[in-house]
């Protein structure tokens, strides 16, 4: 079970205001006591109450007057430096709480405008947006390019780090670059042994065929049918191409 927070208000109620002192002052005392043990510290307490004739301390009269006489030594800087009254410790929290609002107030600003960012990346409009969101819209997406310019550059210098590294090892090594082979010596590289006799032997044909047409051209039958000619053997493309031919 949770305990209920208390409200830091003055207690109206007389019976409650003293048994809240006498709860309370048990625990200041013990916190200080344990304080000064685990940490090795001089630290005294002392407290007036109405409920009480005397003032009570802690740990000892003697005690005491040891860590206040310690305490006067100081310069006056130094002991009004961290020392602070209700009023000031009120400041200060108050203050303090302003700068985690303000903080989180950015940080709900920065979540929404990119809520709205990736809607607006999925097809929705700008039209329901006011300036002062479409200026945070702006100022987060130029946020974000930086991001990505960086990034990049992170990325292109790595790279080419790797690559001179890499052409120094190299180097060292003694192992030579490798060439880039043309797609004619590819090529040529490819058709070796037997595919490359047989290309040998088709083109050999094929001039033999070129030099002797009447003998070979055809596709089959008695009857054969020259290329761009009659069945005279008169040649029809020479004289296109060679006019002074007859």
């Amino acid at each position: 079970m949770t305990r209920k927070k208390v409200k830091l208000a003055y207690i109206s109620n007389d019976s409650a205001r003293k048994a809240t002192y006498k709860k309370r002052k048990k625990g200041l005392m013990k916190k200080v006591s344990e304080l000064s043990t685990l940490c090795g510290i001089e630290a005294c307490a002392i407290i007036y109450s109405p409920y009480e004739s005397q003032p009570e301390v802690w740990p000892t009269p003697v005690g005491v007057q040891r860590v206040l006489s310690e305490f006067k030594k100081l310069p006056e800087m130094d002991q009004s430096k961290k020392m602070v009254n209700q009023e000031s410790f009120l400041r200060q929290r108050i203050a303090k709480a302003n700068e985690q609002l303000k903080k989180q107030c950015k940080d709900n600003r920065e979540k929404e405008m990119t809520q709205v960012m990736f809607q607006n990346l999925t097809g929705k409009g700008l039209h329901n947006l006011n300036m002062m969101d479409l200026n945070d819209l702006g100022w987060l997406i130029e946020q974000n390019l930086k991001d990505i310019h960086k990034r990049v550059d992170t990325l292109n210098k790595a790279s080419l780090s790797q690559g001179s590294a890499a052409a120094s090892s190299a180097a060292t090594m003694g192992i030579p670059e490798a060439t880039p082979k043309s797609s004619g010596e590819n090529l040529q590289a490819e058709r070796s042994g037997p595919e490359a006799n047989m290309d040998t032997m088709q083109r050999q044909q094929w001039i033999m065929d070129m030099m002797n047409p009447q003998d070979h051209v055809g596709f089959g039958g008695d009857e054969v049918m020259l290329p761009f000619g009659d069945n005279n053997h008169n040649a029809l493309w020479s004289n296109a191409f060679f006019p002074w031919e007859k």
